[in-house]
């Protein structure tokens, strides 16, 4: 048994799992939830009365490269 290697599609179900039974404790306790926008690259805060607060977001650096300049 010690030279078992799962495989990854394991890990990752078992992630997916623990991220899903946080956010449903999350919800459960009543605190706000941290999510994130790809599309618009924003991060906000959703609060359990249904509100967002944003908080920020993600500036396209580019390469280190070309930010020396």
């Amino acid at each position: 048994m010690a030279d078992f290697i799962p495989d990854d599609s394991i890990l990752v179900k078992n992630a997916r799992l623990a991220v899903k039974l946080e956010l449903q404790k999350k919800r459960a306790l009543g605190q706000p939830i941290a999510r994130f926008n790809p599309k618009t690259k924003e991060i906000y805060m959703e609060n359990p009365d249904g509100t967002i607060t944003p908080m920020g977001s993600v500036a396209d650096q580019g390469r280190y490269s070309e930010r020396l300049n």
